[in-house]
C-alpha cells in the first residue's frame, strides 16, 4: 500500500547563534516598561513591577529563548529528513505568527529571518512531499477501485448457482482489504471515499440479500424434508410388532426416505440413526429367524444327503423301466422331506437332483427314438427301397462291366457305394 514519504532534509539554515542577551536588545523605562529593539525602534513588550529592571529583562529574556527552543527542534527536524515538509512549514509558519509583535527581549528580527529562511528553504520538499502525496492518493483509490470491482462482480454472477461457502470467504475477504486499506492507508478525498464506498456496500448488499433468500429456501425446503422423513421414521417404528413381514413395507419407505431430500446434515444424521434402528429390528427378527430355520433344516438336508448317495444307484441301473422306478421313489421321499432353508442351501441340493433326472431322461430319449414303431416302420420301409436301388444298380453295373463303358461303371459303383452305407446307417 502506497505511503507518503519523509521530506527529504530542507537545505541548511545559516546557524548563527540566537541571542537573547538583554542588555543588546532590550531596556527597561523609569516607569517599569520593558523595551526591545528592533532594528533602530523600540517596541514596549510589558512591565514587570514586582521586580528589578534586570529580573524584568530576564524574564521577557526567557520568552525569547523558548522560541529560540521550538526554533532550534523545527530546525534539527528539518535537517534529518525524518519529518514532513508540510507539517514543518505548518509549525514554522505558526511559531513566526508567534514570533512577530511577541512579548519577548531578544533578536527578534534575526529570529524571524531564521524562521522565514526555513519555510522558504523547506518549499522545494513541500512540493515533493505533495506530489508523492497525489501519486500515493492516486494509487490508493486505485487499489480500493479494484476492491469495489471485484465485489461488484461478485454481485454480478448469477447468485442462484454459486457456492455460497465461497463466495461468502470472497466477500469477507474483501471487507477486510476494505478496511485494511481504510485502517492504513491515506485519508482518501471525502467525495471519492464516499463513492467508492456507496459501490462497494451496495455490491456487497446485493450478495447478502441473495445469500439470505437462498439459505431461507433452504431452510423451507430442509424444513419440509424433516417432516416428512420424521413422518417415514414414525411407519417405520410401527412396523417392529410385524417382524419379518414387515421388511417389504419398511423397503418401501426406504424409497420413500431416499425421494425425500436432504433435511440438513445434523437432523438428517439424527433422523437417519432413528430410521435405520427401526429397519435393523425387522433384519434382526429375520436373522433370528433364518437361524432357526436354518437349524431346523439341519435334519432335512441330511435326509436328501442320502437321497442323492441312493439316486447314483439310477445311472448304474441299466434296465431304464427299474432306473425310473427308483428315481420316482427317491423323487417322492424328496418331496416329503419338506423345505429347506436357507434357500441357497436347497437350491444346491436341488441342482444335484436336477442333473441326475436330466441323465435319466436323455437315456429314455434315446431309447424311445431306437425303438419307437412308428420310426422303425418307417426305416424298414427305407431299407426296402434301398435294398431294391441297389439290386437295380448291381444289374445296371453289370451291364456296364459287360458293355465296357467306364463311364457307366464308374457312376454305378458310386450310386452303389451310397446306397449301401445308407442302408447300413439304417441297420445302426
Amino acid at each position: 500500500m502506497p505511503r507518503v514519504t519523509a521530506a527529504p532534509a530542507a537545505a541548511p539554515v545559516t546557524s548563527a547563534p540566537i541571542t537573547s542577551d538583554a542588555s543588546e536588545w532590550g531596556r527597561v523605562t523609569e516607569d517599569g516598561t520593558v523595551e526591545v529593539r528592533e532594528g533602530d525602534a523600540w517596541r514596549p513588550v510589558g512591565q514587570y513591577p514586582d521586580g528589578t529592571p534586570d529580573e524584568a529583562l530576564a524574564y521577557y529574556a526567557r520568552k525569547f529563548d523558548d522560541f529560540a527552543v521550538k526554533f532550534g527542534t523545527l530546525e534539527t527536524r528539518a535537517q534529518s529528513g525524518g519529518s514532513s515538509a508540510s507539517d514543518l512549514t505548518k509549525q514554522a509558519n505558526r511559531l513566526l505568527s508567534e514570533v512577530t509583535d511577541a512579548a519577548a527581549v531578544g533578536d527578534l528580527a534575526g529570529l524571524r529571518s531564521r524562521i522565514e529562511a526555513l519555510v522558504a528553504s523547506l518549499s522545494e520538499a513541500t512540493a515533493k512531499e505533495a506530489e508523492a502525496a497525489k501519486a500515493a492518493m492516486d494509487a490508493a483509490i486505485a487499489e480500493r477501485t479494484v476492491i469495489v470491482e471485484k465485489a461488484e462482480a461478485i454481485a454480478a454472477r448469477d447468485l442462484s448457482k454459486v457456492q455460497w461457502k465461497q463466495v461468502t470467504v470472497e466477500m469477507t475477504e474483501l471487507f477486510d482489504a476494505w478496511q485494511s486499506h481504510q485502517q492504513n492507508g491515506p485519508r482518501l478525498p471525502k467525495g471519492a471515499a464516499q463513492q467508492l464506498w456507496k459501490r462497494f456496500r451496495d455490491a456487497r448488499s446485493s450478495v447478502d440479500k441473495a445469500r439470505r433468500a437462498f439459505f431461507s429456501e433452504l431452510d423451507d425446503v430442509h424444513r419440509s424434508a424433516r417432516d416428512a422423513k420424521a413422518r417415514l421414521v414414525e411407519r417405520a417404528e410401527a412396523l417392529a410388532p410385524r417382524g419379518v413381514d414387515g421388511i417389504p413395507a419398511y423397503r418401501d419407505l426406504l424409497d420413500a426416505w431416499k425421494a425425500a431430500g436432504r433435511a440438513g446434515r445434523k437432523a438428517d444424521d439424527a433422523l437417519w440413526a432413528k430410521f435405520k434402528a427401526a429397519g435393523d429390528a425387522l433384519y434382526s427378527a429375520r436373522a433370528e429367524q433364518a437361524a432357526a430355520d436354518e437349524a431346523e433344516s439341519a435334519p432335512k438336508i441330511e435326509a436328501r444327503q442320502a437321497l442323492l448317495e441312493e439316486a447314483k444307484a439310477v445311472a448304474d441301473e441299466p434296465n431304464l423301466k427299474k432306473a425310473r422306478a427308483l428315481l420316482t421313489r427317491i423323487q417322492r421321499q424328496w418331496d416329503e422331506v419338506g423345505r429347506i432353508f436357507p434357500r441357497e442351501k436347497e437350491r444346491a441340493l436341488d441342482d444335484r437332483m436336477r442333473t441326475i433326472e436330466q441323465a435319466l431322461k436323455s437315456r429314455e430319449d434315446v431309447d424311445w427314438k431306437k425303438n419307437n414303431p412308428e420310426t422303425k416302420a418307417r426305416a424298414n420301409d427305407m431299407s426296402a427301397q434301398l435294398n431294391e436301388s441297389i439290386e437295380k444298380l448291381e444289374q445296371e453295373l453289370a451291364a456296364a462291366e459287360k458293355a465296357g463303358d467306364a463311364k457307366a461303371v464308374k457312376e454305378a459303383t458310386e450310386a452303389l457305394a451310397a446306397r449301401r452305407s445308407w442302408l447300413n446307417a439304417l441297420r445302426g
